[in-house]
């Protein structure tokens, strides 16, 4: 039975900390990517990777929110959070930040913030980008949908007045687009200019390349769930933290984005059976006023935040399924770029799960990739990461342990070699205003 301690960090935010009998010194520094509130947990009370981590030795401690942003809150809780746990238990041998989606970003960001209280990192499924990116994609996909499906709407794509109404609009807009031809091209060519793959659901083979309305009813999935969520209602809650609209699309090709797409060839066939005329489109979208951000709203995120590189000898591991279209598994690359641009490539390290969905990885892959980690951190050098020998390995967990985390479904393991397409606008310190 594990020892449990709850309370508040001095912002007001709830954590918990568990600490299991035969504990092998070892904290796991747990940062949520569920949008919860203060309130909140950490995590849910029989989470299958949880109730695992603990088995195995863990001591795991995380505290609630962000219900989105903003990230500086959840660094200084999770900085509170580790002198709390030395205060409750004593100091830990090894501390490892760990995250999946948003808390991906707050992992990756606390090897930048608090590099000396960590032995390592393991950011899941993160927006590795960094915030001024991964936003700017988002408007992105949002301005083509609004020009070609919703041109005299009051769909708000920066600067959110009422997002409750600004959703219902989009959620209109995807419900009316959907029923034609030409509704669908279009929508296929927003998904295309922020690289978001066709594959949706994690316990579906992925479609076929040459299956465009396959594709396509998977990037209408995304949408729904949670693409369009994020793009027309949770960007308010950004703005309201920045002080104004952080992003930008001034000077973009939307022509130039599709060439280098994932999805170019899926967005020429759709709008070729719609027949539609692609070239008068990407005019279209060349002609739309472009929108402009608010300088110290960039500058606010590009603190909180993008990335240097600067890892501060500090292990990082980053895992991402290759099927991701909330957070694209080409944040991957812009990671990647800029920690060897900084000199620093040796110390991070990727790997890449080949199923759909967002942060859909089995309990099994990820006490593979924690154990690949912590071989790394105990032994200075990185272990083999060989795709064969990682599933092997998570098969050898057995068959409870080959779970999808999240929903306790069974997969079989999916660690494969791939390298990610290169991100669509990256933004990180070399951009920096």
């Amino acid at each position: 039975m594990s020892t449990t301690f709850d309370g508040s960090t001095p912002s007001g935010t709830r954590y918990r900390i568990e600490v299991p009998p035969s504990w092998n010194d070892v904290l796991l520094l747990y940062s949520r990517g569920v949008p919860v509130g203060p309130d909140d947990p950490p995590w849910d009370e029989g989470e299958p990777l949880f109730a695992a981590l603990l088995e195995e030795g863990y001591a795991v401690a995380g505290s609630g929110g962000p219900i989105f942003w903003p990230l500086e809150d959840s660094f200084r809780n999770q900085d509170a959070l580790l002198d709390e746990f030395a205060r409750r238990v004593g100091d830990a041998r090894r501390t490892i930040a760990v995250g999946y989606s948003i808390g991906g970003i707050i992992t990756a960001g606390l090897v930048q913030v608090l590099p000396d209280r960590l032995s390592g990192a393991l950011p899941m499924c993160g927006n590795l980008a960094g915030a001024v990116g991964v936003h700017n994609r988002e408007l992105d996909i949002a301005f083509v949908l609004r020009t070609l499906l919703a041109p005299d709407s009051a769909l708000e794509l920066v600067r959110i007045g009422d997002p409750g109404t600004n959703l219902r609009l989009a959620e209109a807009m995807l419900t009316e687009a959907v029923t034609t031809a030409e509704g669908q091209a279009r929508l296929a060519l927003a998904a295309a200019v922020g690289n978001i793959p066709g594959w949706h659901d994690p316990l579906a083979a992925e479609p076929a390349p040459e299956d465009f309305a396959a594709r396509l009813a998977n990037q209408v999935s995304w949408y729904e769930e949670p693409g369009l969520l994020v793009y027309f209602f949770l960007r308010a809650q950004v703005e309201s933290q920045a002080g104004g609209n952080p992003s930008w699309n001034s000077g973009v090709d939307y022509g130039e984005l599709l060439r280098r797409s994932i999805a170019r060839d899926e967005v020429e066939g759709l709008y070729a059976e719609a027949g539609v005329d692609l070239r008068a489109d990407l005019e279209l979208l060349a002609a739309t006023p472009r929108i402009e951000a608010d300088p110290d709203a960039v500058r606010y995120l590009e603190r909180n935040i993008v990335f240097s590189g600067d890892l501060g000898g500090v292990p990082v591991l980053t895992l991402h399924t290759d099927g991701d279209g909330l957070v694209t598994p080409d944040n991957e690359h812009a990671y990647a770029d800029v920690v060897a641009a900084a000199g620093q490539e040796e110390l991070l390290r990727q790997l890449h799960v080949h199923r759909g969905g967002h942060c859909t990885f089995t309990v099994a892959e990820t006490l593979v990739a924690l154990g690949v980690l912590r071989e790394r951190i105990e032994n200075g050098g990185w272990p083999s990461v060989d795709p064969d020998g990682l599933n092997v390995a998570a098969t050898g967990l057995g068959p409870a342990r080959n779970l999808l985390a999240r929903s306790g479904e069974p997969a079989q393991p999916a660690f494969f070699a791939w390298e990610p397409w290169p991100f669509s606008r990256p933004h990180d310190i070399r951009n920096a205003v």
